[in-house]
């Protein structure tokens, strides 16, 4: 893939039709008065949950295996220095459709609800005309939160949302149930987990058949939705559950790879810090992790993540059968990262490190645009709304935070993120990075140019002094209070209006709680 050179990023902008406006949501309507709604990109945002930048071929994996991922990037935009606000799912997905930040919109937890008012690229999409649906993870509260998408077709992972969506169902009318799911994932059943489970780090391969598990079923109703499409005004959202643990691919995939054969991903140590510890000791003990248990589970991330290749595979060849591929715009992304053996830790849950912060994003544009180049700009997933608002011609409201992509001018030379219900601050420059904890008096400073990993902490430094003073200034202006709003959380908000949406005030949960009670006992 070829270099972008600001000069030709200039050159090819200039040949789009990206608004520049700004205006309230109520004015998106008013977009279809510039132009017909054939002259309208269709959308495609493909979603992962808990995927490593590096994990990828177009990122330079060369052990795994994701062609038709990689056959996007080389027909758009890779964005290398892609980091997510917050990383946990729900946070960080409010703010990809809203194009703010998680302070600003007050979802700081996986149980939260985004505040009535908010603009949405989906809302603003279907109020100029577009049909919108999303399929697969979202991880609202509740579960069928109106944000704009007509129709929903859910398969959650967490909280409520199994109770309640389309996927679970289905599983139930099969007399099944995600049995390696519910183990990692609810309380009751982790309590009483399998030594096996704890051994493995939920390494273990799927008890579902292929047919039945989350990645092939939301990879199927994402090609249905697909097929219906018209060629314009089309939005689509697929949400994929994987790679996130427990790692548990169908027996087809897991075969794919041999962990004796994989190489251990940049940051590794044979240790914890003292540090990372003391933040948190990890969803499993991160000092039980030794390198062959690491590598199983590499194997098993990676079957995961080809797993969601090929359904992206499947996409795409709906889309050139049906004419449609050339004039769509398709987004590649993640709500967060894994640190996947960094600092000797798995999962998520500690320092904002560049593994966990830092996402996958890559972006075709329509009509080739910029294709096969690389973008080395520093970005946020809140960049998604309004980039993809100015690509349909919908003003872009001031509130969104988020920068058009496709805009050269949209350049930033510091990149802010937070966590742990704000109490983590994080600001990333490409050749620095300050991460400020506040309730617990830590300062972590990394020279990104010497220490790529992030291995050797100068907070304390002389010689950085002046560079972690201007840093923090910076993110005091970003955030200028640590005061901040309590998390929002409304379980009465306005769901979809479809019959696949469960009525929130009936027994459904009970009854499906019971039945998942009586199926594992057997």
């Amino acid at each position: 893939m070829k270099r972008l050179t600001r000069r030709d990023f200039v050159a090819a902008s200039a040949a789009m039709a990206a608004t520049s406006c700004v205006s309230h949501g109520k004015e998106a309507a008013k977009a279809l008065d510039r132009g017909t709604m054939a002259e309208k990109p269709n959308i495609l945002i493909i979603h992962t949950d808990q995927h490593r930048m590096e994990c990828l071929g177009a990122y330079g994996n060369r052990e795994i295996r994701t062609p038709n991922i990689d056959s996007l990037a080389a027909d758009g935009v890779r964005f290398d220095n892609s980091f997510c606000p917050y990383p946990v799912c729900t946070p960080s997905r409010y703010s990809f459709i809203s194009g703010v930040y998680v302070h600003e919109h007050r979802g700081w937890n996986n149980h939260c609800t985004l505040p009535p008012g908010t603009d949405t690229f989906p809302r603003l999409l279907k109020q100029a005309g577009y049909r919108t649906k999303a399929v697969g993870k979202m991880h609202y509260a509740p579960t069928y939160l109106d944000v704009g998408f007509s129709e929903m077709i859910l398969a959650e992972q967490d909280g409520p949302g199994r109770w309640d969506d389309d996927y679970h169902r289905m599983l139930q009318s099969q007399g099944l149930i995600d049995f390696n799911d519910l183990e990692d994932q609810v309380k009751e059943y982790r309590e009483k987990a399998r030594p096996e489970y704890w051994e493995n780090f939920g390494a273990l391969k799927t008890n579902l058949p292929l047919k039945y598990h989350s990645t092939e079923w939301i990879g199927a109703r994402a090609q249905e939705a697909l097929q219906q499409w018209n060629s314009s005004g089309e939005l689509l959202m697929a949400g994929f559950i994987k790679p996130h643990h427990p790692f548990d691919p169908p027996e087809e995939y897991g075969r794919r790879y041999d962990p004796a054969t994989l190489t251990l991903l940049p940051g590794w140590t044979d240790t914890c810090f003292e540090h990372d510890l003391a933040q948190s000791r990890g969803y499993f003990d991160h000092t039980s992790l030794t390198e062959s248990a690491l590598k199983k589970i590499m194997a098993y991330y990676y079957a995961n993540i080809t797993h969601i290749d090929d359904q992206v595979g499947k996409m795409v060849r709906i889309l050139k059968d049906k004419g449609l591929y050339g004039q769509t715009m398709i987004i590649f992304t993640s709500d967060h990262g894994e640190y996947l053996g960094y600092h000797h830790m798995l999962l998520k849950g500690n320092f904002l490190y560049d593994p966990l912060a830092k996402v996958p994003l890559i972006i075709k544009f329509p009509h080739s645009l910029h294709k096969g180049t690389t973008s080395q700009a520093l970005v946020n997933t809140t960049d998604a709304a309004p980039t993809i608002l100015a690509q349909t011609g919908c003003p872009i409201p001031q509130c969104m935070r988020g920068l058009n992509l496709a805009n050269p001018q949209n350049e930033r030379n510091i990149l802010f993120a937070e966590s742990d219900g704000g109490k983590q601050v994080m600001a990333r420059t490409r050749t620095r990075k300050l991460i400020l904890h506040r309730t617990k008096n830590v300062g972590l400073f990394y020279d990104l140019e010497k220490d790529p990993c992030e291995h050797d902490n100068r907070y304390q430094d002389p010689a950085y002094q002046s560079e972690i003073k201007t840093m923090t200034e910076s993110l005091d202006q970003w955030r200028p209070s640590d005061n901040l709003p309590k998390v929002y959380l409304d379980e009465e908000a306005p769901v979809i209006g479809q019959p696949n949406v469960p009525d929130r005030h009936d027994d459904h949960r009970m009854k499906m709680i019971a039945y998942t009670k009586a199926k594992m006992k057997t």
